[in-house]
């Protein structure tokens, strides 16, 4: 009970912005992918930053992809929006056999 009184505030929280993290446990090939994909949705300038920003559509996230095999989404409002972010990006990846 006290834990509830202490923290009554959460109810106002509005959460604008979920950023989580993955490992896809694999490296990737980013010039590979980037033509995969295709070019509307990806951004990727090796020169200017080590990542690709991929831009889904649904679910309305922006995903970050290293070689490494990392990778970060941005601005989902739930967890769920991650999540189904992750799913999109292993399955396209594995169709377009980029990811082992």
């Amino acid at each position: 009970m006290w834990l509830l009184r202490r923290f009554s505030w959460l109810d106002d929280v509005d959460i604008q912005n979920v950023v989580s993290s993955a490992d896809l446990k694999a490296n990737l090939n980013l010039n590979a992918i980037a033509i995969g994909l295709g070019l509307e949705h990806i951004e990727y300038e090796p020169e200017q930053f080590p990542g690709l920003v991929y831009r889904l559509d649904e679910p309305d996230v922006v995903a970050l992809l290293f070689g490494s095999g990392k990778l970060v989404i941005t601005g989902g409002k739930r967890l769920s929006d991650a999540e189904d972010a992750l799913t999109v990006i292993e399955d396209r990846l594995t169709e377009l056999g980029l990811l082992d």
